[in-house]
Order: C-alpha cells, then structure tokens, then sequence
C-alpha cells in the first residue's frame, strides 16, 4: 500500500543497537519502497520524541527484562500518543512466562512447566536433564540446562539466586530432540503464516547461565511440518480471540514423544529471522504499512 504522505515509523530498539541488528535493517528499503520513513529508536532515550511518529513498532529492545516496570511504563506512555505494536496489554501478559499455564489451560500442548514463586522450595527433576531459567527474561539470559543428580546442589542455588532476587522461576524437561532437530520457530505476520526456521541447541550441560544481551544462536529456514502448522495456527488462533489480530508473533516449538510443544511465543521484541526468507522483508514492510492506513 502507498501513503499518501510519509509516514514515520519508529523501529524502537535499545542502546547496544542504536541502528537496530543487522538483519532486522533488511526491512528499511521496503518499508522506504512503500513511502514510509523508518527510524531506529532507543526505546529509553529521553530525546526521543514518540509523539512525531505514526507508528512505534518493537523490534530490539532486549534490555526490558531487568527493567521490566521501567520498560512497561515506558511501552504506555508511548501508547498513549502514538500506537505501539505489539500494544502494551499484550507486551505485558508476554514478558512474563507464565503465560504458558494460559496456553495449556486452552489445550495447548507445552513443554511441562513448573513455576515457582518466593518462598517457593526450589523442586528438582529426579532423572534425566532439565532447565532453570527466570519467567521474565529474553535471549536465554540467566538459563541453565541440568544433570538431575550431578547438577542439583549448582541448579537450587541458580533457583534460590533468582527468587531471592524478587524473580519468579520456572523449571522444565530439558527435551533433548532439541540436539538433533533443533527448535522450530513459526513466524506470523497480520495473523498470517510468513516463514519458519530452525534453530539449533543452545544450552551447553551444566554450564553456567548466560549473562550476555543474548545467546548466539544457529539459525536455517526451515518447512514446518503439518503438525507444526497445527499447533503454531491454533496459538494465533487463541492469541487473536484474546488480543486481536497482532502484528508479528513467533512460535518456538520442540519436538515431544506426542508430537510439537510451544517451547515459548515470542511477541514482545522477536527476532523475526527476515534475513531467513527473500520475500519476509516485504512481507513485514506490508505488515507495518497495513497498520498505517
């Protein structure tokens, strides 16, 4: 869709990307082809003024989660003179992960999750591995994988650090198909299928929890599966009878003995892996201009 005028579209991102990642500025030609202005955004500049653009979109704003209240304030007071996508409500079920006790209350198969809250005592898997991560965070920060017998006394202190901190844990199976088939992510534009990828295993056993911005991840196209589609449609599914239809959302699965589970959906700050598919970078250009109309 042309504009009548130029648009302006923030692509709000945070102080370590100030020009946004190298792939997510894949989607500035076409959104300049559909004549709309983008602009990267640190989200937490105060020099920003949001109120001079049509649209703000959050594309890399990755340092939220230690400062999710600040984060969250800043998301509705941006709402509040422009429209923010995904919008505030749904940046706020997002960011903490127990939204997954949502999806599976709906029938939605996940991965078996449980969630521990302060003064909780940290209850650890008796066999095999599993994973210990906070429910608020992004890009794998402060996740462990776990031996159940040589890592508990390493993996309970991981859980008490976390809860002690004021953050709530949650622990999981680690599901070790992940090593061979890596994870599936189904990317969806406008409640739209567009593309899917795979990614590849990221925890290394009883190493240390990662403290970086983000894990480095291994990531090729991939055709999802029929089962894939199944699972991944019915989360948008729900996600749009819940919030409307949102402008990008992401479904990160793993492969169970009975068939996909929703490892997380992603709609706060997702990569979209547009570098992945040659047609994903008009295909989300078309997503913001439709927004714009």
């Amino acid at each position: 869709m042309m504009l009548d005028r130029i648009a302006r579209v923030a692509l709000a991102t945070c102080a370590d990307f100030p020009d946004l990642e190298e792939p997510e500025r894949l989607v500035l030609d076409p959104l300049r082809d559909r004549g709309i202005e983008p602009v990267p955004a640190v989200w937490d500049d105060p020099a920003v003024d949001w109120s001079s653009f049509d649209l703000v979109v959050l594309r890399g704003t990755w340092d939220y989660a230690e400062r999710l209240e600040e984060f969250m304030a800043w998301t509705r007071r941006a709402d509040a003179v422009t429209t923010v996508l995904n919008p505030p409500d749904v940046v706020s079920w997002n960011t903490d992960k127990r939204y997954l006790a949502e999806l599976a209350e709906h029938d939605v198969r996940i991965v078996p999750t449980t969630f521990l809250a302060a003064h909780d005592a940290p209850m650890l898997p008796t066999s095999s591995e599993y994973v210990v991560k906070p429910t608020v965070s992004a890009g794998s920060r402060d996740t462990a994988r776990y031996l159940a017998g040589r890592d508990d006394a390493v993996a309970r202190a991981h859980a008490e650090r976390l809860l002690a901190a004021g953050r709530e844990v949650m622990i999981q199976p680690y599901v070790d198909t992940v090593d061979d088939h890596g994870e599936t992510a189904l990317l969806y534009l406008n409640g739209r299928f567009s593309h899917a990828i795979r990614k590849g295993p990221l925890l290394e056993s009883g190493a240390a929890p990662t403290t970086e911005l983000f894990a480095q991840e291994t990531i090729d196209p991939r055709t999802p599966s029929a089962a894939d589609r199944t699972v991944a449609d019915a989360v948008t599914a729900f996600l749009t009878d819940r919030f409307g239809t949102l402008l990008y959302a992401r479904v990160d699965l793993l492969e169970g003995p009975d068939g996909p589970m929703v490892l997380e959906v992603e709609l706060t700050e997702p990569s979209l892996f547009i570098q992945s598919d040659d047609a994903a970078p008009a295909r989300l250009a078309d997503a913001i201009s439709g927004r714009l109309g």
